[in-house]
């Protein structure tokens, strides 16, 4: 199973990013997650700054470009196997960036790859 960071996470049910976090459960997938807000999420803690995270395989992203680039160094830092841009969260520079650091990207959506096996 691929540990996975999700930035941007809510504890509002109706919030891609919540979702996100109870599909990757019910797969299997060991979850941590940022956000603005603490709080928990299916009984994943969301965390408000940077924490050292390790063996991460996959961040989902749900963070709009504009509030992108205070997780570019983070993000890049954290060597993940690859960087998935939800919709809305899109980001040519920040696709080129993890592309030159070796990181695999796809602009798709996670609960999308999730359901068809392509995650």
């Amino acid at each position: 199973m691929k540990k996975t960071l999700v930035i941007g996470a809510s504890t509002n049910p109706e919030r891609y990013s919540y979702l996100a976090i109870n599909a990757l459960k019910k797969h299997g997938h060991e979850v941590v997650a940022i956000g603005r807000s603490e709080g928990e999420v299916n009984g994943v803690k969301i965390e408000t700054d940077h924490p050292t995270f390790t063996d991460i395989d996959t961040v989902t992203m749900y963070v709009n470009i504009s509030h992108q680039k205070e997780y570019y160094d983070y993000v890049l830092g954290l060597k993940p196997k690859r960087l998935i841009f939800n919709p809305g969260a899109e980001n040519f520079d920040f696709m080129l960036r993890a592309k030159e650091a070796g990181i695999e990207t796809h602009e798709a959506c996670t609960l999308v790859m999730l359901s068809t096996g392509q995650f």
